[in-house]
């Protein structure tokens, strides 16, 4: 699924971290993420802010997934979806890196 990547910016400290990723995919459209996360009291990893923005070879958006508190009156508020092909956006659920890899794999297999 993942052709390359560039890191684009990272910081992190004990409790905290920040990374902007820029992602080739095989088909040549292009992922470019952000998450914020800190580290709980036991230890686990918590996504606080993502954004994930894909989009195709030609720089059309194809989907955007974040949780940017900018759409209070959707369900599952502030997580949700921006459809490029509707120009929609949609509720969400928190995602990762790695839930938002799969949900690709699973659009670009159909």
């Amino acid at each position: 699924l993942v052709a390359e990547f560039e890191i684009r910016s990272e910081r992190s400290t004990l409790v905290d971290a920040h990374i902007r990723v820029r992602v080739s995919l095989v088909d040549g459209s292009m992922l470019e993420f952000s998450e914020y996360v800190t580290r709980t009291a036991d230890g686990q990893i918590d996504v606080v802010v993502y954004s994930y923005h894909w989009e195709s070879a030609a720089q059309q958006l194809i989907c955007r997934w974040d949780n940017v508190p900018h759409f209070p009156g959707l369900p599952g508020f502030p997580h949700h979806f921006h459809d490029g092909r509707t120009q929609q956006v949609a509720p969400g659920q928190p995602m990762t890196i790695f839930s938002v890899l799969d949900k690709i794999r699973e659009i670009l297999s159909q």
